[in-house]
């Protein structure tokens, strides 16, 4: 069992862009030198802290070491901006997600002497995350210093209904100023009901990595607000044409792969949700009554169903 730690090592990655390179950051739990590597990845506008509590659970509840790494994808908590927003897209994400995998796979290398010394590889994806994962996992021939061998996606699949797409155009890259965490924790609220019923304090302390000092004392939001330029250039026919490719990348997956459902989500329909289990890796699918878009992965059900299925062997 890999030493419980309350608090995670915050790391960083350059990765390339197409102006020069960005540096992502990354939160580490568990044992930095264990092979078993899983790598949770949050929505839209989140960030990588929103995993703690998961996180703190696997360490705690594996019995090998483990490692769980939760990147901040760039353009939001602490890692770098992008000064292009057209580059804040699926593929971009995706490719950071390569050179972060090939430098945690550096680093063991180091350690344990070995060319690829990871040897176990599992994903978490809420929302976005989910779609990098689908896009790293439907691509045999990608160069993963291990193949993802357990898949979570979080209330996401292949189809994504256009009025979900259309809400979040309302809300992605909002830059809102807040008098205190109070206030920046009820907005978070209002635009998060789908998150389900998630305790006061413990909202507040995912609200308080969600949220950054400004210039003047008033608190922002922790993301570049650019992240939602491609999200509002976005048609129905630009995101029927991207369901086909990503349908296409999910039929090739070979990892076990759970799918949790909100059953009160507007982003997943049930159509999708149950055409997931019967093609590609054929999901297990969770549906989870009292959650919309997307569960938070907090609570003590919640955490189970994940770790239960990562942790066997």
């Amino acid at each position: 069992m890999t030493a419980i730690t309350t608090q995670p090592q915050l790391d960083f990655v350059n990765c390339p862009h197409p102006e020069g390179q960005h540096r992502m950051a990354f939160w580490r739990w568990g044992d930095v030198s264990a092979r078993h590597v899983v790598v949770c990845v949050h929505g839209l506008t989140r960030q990588g802290r929103d995993f703690d509590r998961l996180a703190q659970a696997l360490v705690a509840q594996s019995s090998k070491p483990l490692q769980v790494i939760c990147p901040d994808v760039v353009g939001r908590g602490r890692s770098e901006w992008l000064s292009d927003a057209s580059g804040y897209q699926i593929p971009q994400y995706a490719a950071d997600m390569l050179v972060l995998l090939r430098q945690l796979n550096a680093q063991l290398s180091a350690q344990w002497g070995a060319t690829n010394a990871m040897q176990s590889l599992d994903w978490v994806g809420t929302s976005m995350g989910g779609l990098i994962g689908m896009v790293l996992a439907g691509q045999p021939g990608l160069p993963l210093p291990a193949p993802i061998r357990r898949l979570v996606l979080n209330d996401v699949g292949p189809a994504i209904s256009w009025p979900s797409v259309q809400r979040m155009q309302t809300y992605a890259g909002q830059y809102g100023q807040y008098h205190d965490l109070d206030e920046a924790a009820a907005l978070l609220r209002t635009l998060s009901q789908g998150f389900g019923p998630v305790p006061d304090d413990l909202w507040r302390e995912m609200s308080g990595h969600m949220t950054r000092p400004g210039l003047d004392g008033a608190l922002t939001l922790h993301y570049d607000p650019a992240i939602g330029v491609p999200v509002r250039a976005l048609t129905e026919e630009i995101a029927t044409a991207g369901e086909a490719a990503l349908w296409s990348l999910f039929d090739q997956i070979k990892a076990r792969t759970l799918l949790i459902r909100g059953q009160d989500s507007d982003l997943l329909t049930p159509e999708t949700a149950n055409a997931m289990a019967q093609r590609g890796p054929r999901a297990r699918l969770e549906t989870w009554a009292g959650f919309g878009h997307a569960p938070t992965l907090t609570s003590e059900d919640q955490i189970s169903c994940v770790a239960q299925f990562l942790l066997a062997e």
